[in-house]
């Protein structure tokens, strides 16, 4: 993991929520530190550098790629963050996220434990999307002669939805859900095409295989997944963090769908931007076909009231 892989606008992330975030692709010794850091936060501000190490089983310099691993300059930085934390109230602190919601639960209690959850995904997303890959991607769909979207279940609405908002603004862009005919389509691409990958868990096997498929064939190749260790990742040229740091009610709650389309809204908004102008007129002449649709349906119904 990149020493950079949080952005300078996830200063509202608490340490657990950064640590938590960047877990699935720690390495056995730094996950052996994030174990105890989680287990007892304030553990970094009694220990130094030495003693936080031998408790964990580690050495100092581990401990030091851990803090770069999880935005901090090193391991000064790292307590700073610890202590500003322990000074401020708990967004969670009346309904704990990390467990199930249970029957006895109030309507406010289960509304609190999803409001946190969602919020923490989306912060934990945008804390470790690279951006400059973000750019990159986009540039390549805005000028794309194809570009396919893989996914299958939950992640293949996201894929549908993707299709529809970058045909709008004139992306030759197809979605598919069917193993069959994803590979069909993934044999066609080449140079100058891209392929996107969506899956949470990235572990899918039919959009793995449709993405290596594409990636053979010559396309750029995208996954969107919880994070970088995955085997759709390592099929990909490209990783897309879609980050969902706790699952509290099940694997595939909707906590990481919202964090599927916080990157694909970013991706769709780059694209757009590459030729604003552009997108603007062919998205008024797309709205303008629907309106005169919606006028007639409201006149039909006006005249059977009538």
């Amino acid at each position: 993991m990149s020493s950079s892989v949080f952005a300078n606008g996830d200063a509202g992330m608490r340490v657990t929520e950064r640590i938590e975030s960047a877990m699935p692709a720690l390495p056995t010794a730094m996950r052996k530190v994030a174990e105890l850091v989680l287990a007892d936060p304030r553990a970094a501000l009694e220990y130094s550098i030495t003693e936080l190490a031998e408790h964990a089983g580690t050495s100092p310099a581990t401990i030091t790629r851990f803090c770069r691993a999880i935005g901090y300059p090193g391991y000064v930085q790292f307590r700073v963050g610890i202590a500003a934390d322990s000074g401020r109230p708990d967004e969670g602190a009346q309904v704990e996220i990390g467990r199930a919601f249970g029957p006895s639960d109030s309507p406010r209690e289960v509304m609190t434990m999803l409001l946190n959850g969602h919020v923490r995904s989306l912060k934990a997303t945008a804390g470790l999307l690279d951006l400059s890959a973000c750019a990159r991607v986009a540039a390549q769909i805005a000028q794309a002669s194809h570009v396919d979207l893989y996914g299958v279940g939950g992640s293949g609405a996201m894929a549908e939805e993707m299709q529809d908002r970058l045909y709008r603004i004139g992306v030759n862009t197809h979605a598919w859900r069917d193993v069959h005919e994803g590979l069909a389509s993934a044999t066609l691409q080449g140079p100058g095409t891209v392929a996107l990958g969506i899956s949470h868990s990235g572990e899918t096997r039919e959009t793995i295989d449709m993405l290596l498929c594409a990636s053979q064939a010559g396309a750029l190749t995208v996954a969107v997944s919880n994070n970088t260790s995955t085997p759709l990742s390592d099929v990909a040229d490209l990783t897309l963090v879609a980050a969902v740091p706790s699952k509290y009610l099940h694997p595939a709650d909707l906590s990481a769908k919202h964090a599927q389309l916080f990157v694909l809204d970013l991706l769709y908004l780059l694209v757009a931007g590459v030729d604003y102008e552009d997108s603007l007129t062919k998205l008024t002449d797309s709205a303008m076909a629907v309106v005169a649709r919606r006028h007639m349906a409201r006149s039909r119904t006006s005249r059977r009231v009538q």
